[in-house]
């Protein structure tokens, strides 16, 4: 029996491999916090985009019956709008008298 040698084993050896962690993980430390402010401007931008839609959606309801909606439940209702909220679900907005959607205060 003859013991033959392995020739050209190839592999990352255990400091490699740190080291390609040690990277992931500050590239990760760099990212995560940014991420986290973009999430929070995009749900400022989706509440005023909500709005707009809303607005027109009133303008909508007039031009199609003459007359404004008495509430934004009754646009939901009638079916010109899917949802009445920003997309947050804590901001609450209402109909004001002149027919302008804006955020309760």
């Amino acid at each position: 029996m003859k013991m033959t040698k392995m020739k050209n084993e190839k592999g990352f050896t255990l400091i490699e491999m740190m080291v390609v962690l040690l990277i992931i993980s500050i590239l990760l430390l760099v990212m995560v916090p940014a991420m986290a402010k973009n999430q929070e401007v995009a749900g400022s931008k989706g509440c005023e985009a909500t709005i707009e839609l809303l607005n027109a959606q009133v303008m909508a309801f007039e031009a199609d019956r003459g007359e404004r909606p008495s509430s934004l439940e009754e646009l939901k209702t009638e079916g010109y709008v899917d949802r009445i909220t920003c997309p947050d679900g804590d901001t609450e907005l209402t109909l004001t008298s002149s027919g302008v959607v804006k955020v309760e205060d």
